[in-house]
């Protein structure tokens, strides 16, 4: 089983690349986003607690959607060839809490594909998102900048964590689908043939 992070700030494409990747090399797509809120929709335990959270403008907490992924892992599809992780890890911590329920597995995180995009990039993709999903929030650009300054802040730390692996690779997200979604492909196919 192959493990994938898909990893950049705010409006790269993760979202879009996940979708693909998940159709040619039949990968499952775990959105932590999607997670939590499929929680919610169940009304079961979890999503109440997140839901509450989310009400009183607090995240998830990391113990709560490292369960939730472990769940995905532990019973994927059957016709499953890999995971393609998008949003997650977020922080250091959960990067190696990770690690250690792949380890546990007798697994690893086999490549870590990080969308690079400039911050213009960024805010217009956002806005024109948000415009045709509806997402009145995102059309503020305090508040693109705000998502955009946590995710230097937090996230972008690791890229050195897995630099420190040998499991980082770049793409130039700020190019069409087609041409990102090419050189994505081209890593993983590598990454494939060479840790068979």
């Amino acid at each position: 089983m192959k493990y994938y992070i898909i990893f950049g700030p705010p409006g790269a494409g993760k979202g879009t690349h996940s979708e693909l990747l998940v159709k040619k090399f039949s990968f499952l797509h775990i959105s932590t986003g999607d997670l939590l809120r499929r929680e919610i929709a169940k009304e079961s335990e979890i999503g109440k607690k997140v839901k509450s959270l989310i009400d009183n403008g607090e995240l998830a907490d990391d113990e709560t959607v490292l369960r939730l992924i472990e769940n995905v892992i532990i019973c994927p599809a059957l016709e499953c060839r890999g995971f393609i992780l998008d949003g997650y890890p977020r922080n250091l911590k959960q990067a190696l809490e990770l690690d250690k329920l792949l380890a546990k597995r007798g697994s690893r995180i086999n490549g870590v594909i990080s969308l690079i995009v400039d911050e213009d990039t960024i805010v217009g993709r956002i806005r024109r998102r948000a415009l045709i999903e509806n997402r009145k929030d995102d059309l503020e650009t305090e508040t693109i900048l705000h998502r955009i300054k946590t995710y230097h802040t937090c996230t972008e730390p690791l890229i050195d964590y897995y630099k420190s692996k040998g499991c980082y690779y770049s793409v130039d997200g700020s190019t069409t689908i087609e041409e990102g979604f090419e050189s994505i492909c081209r890593i993983i196919e590598r990454l494939n043939s060479e840790q068979q």
